[in-house]
């Protein structure tokens, strides 16, 4: 079975959400996640399930002792869930394609340093667009330009808020993100999901 570590900033409630699906379905285990922030909600969410959080703050991603936790883990798989800090290619080198994020835009617009939360859903509404949604795509050096492996779209309605939007981009996230890991942990067709 492989190991997933999930890398969080915030409240945690996609890395909630990721640990539940696979604490069912059993083709994958979340076996730590790695907080950058302390006092977060994600401390609480994953402790609840049995899931050791662990904060490891900015300048360990940087010196490499994020690196050696995530091998002490046997770590084969890295999900950024709400992760707000830019991975030092140390990690990236180690872990070629077996890293993924979710933007809630549809990349590759709307993406880049700065561009998370609220802020996200008020340029798209400040665009004009008339959708939205998530990306879940790999990460490489570049802030929201690695390989897109999934997309799913929302309406953006004309009297949306940011706050507004964001509830519905996060049903797609949570409806999404888990299935989306769990088939390309297997090797299943993304076009299958549904």
């Amino acid at each position: 079975m492989k190991k997933i570590a999930i890398l969080a900033s915030g409240e945690g409630t996609n890395a909630e959400n990721i640990i539940c699906y696979f604490q069912q379905r059993k083709t994958a285990e979340v076996v730590v996640v790695f907080a950058n922030k302390q006092h977060i909600g994600v401390f609480q969410r994953g402790e609840k399930l049995g899931v050791e959080v662990k904060f490891i703050p900015n300048s360990d991603f940087t010196n490499g002792v994020a690196l050696k936790e995530l091998q002490k883990y046997n770590v084969d798989f890295i999900v950024l869930a709400g992760f707000l800090y830019k991975l030092p290619e140390e990690i990236l080198n180690a872990y070629p394609d077996k890293i993924v994020n979710i933007h809630p835009a549809l990349l590759p617009k709307h993406g880049g340093k700065g561009m998370y939360g609220l802020r996200v859903h008020a340029s798209v509404i400040a665009d004009g667009d008339n959708e939205s949604g998530i990306t879940i795509h790999y990460i490489d050096n570049n802030y929201d330009r690695g390989t897109n492996i999934f997309q799913a779209k929302c309406i953006v309605k004309p009297d949306d808020t940011p706050e507004s939007l964001a509830q519905r981009v996060h049903k797609l996230e949570y409806k999404y993100f888990p299935v989306v890991i769990e088939a390309v942990l297997l090797g299943t067709p993304i076009c299958q999901i549904k």
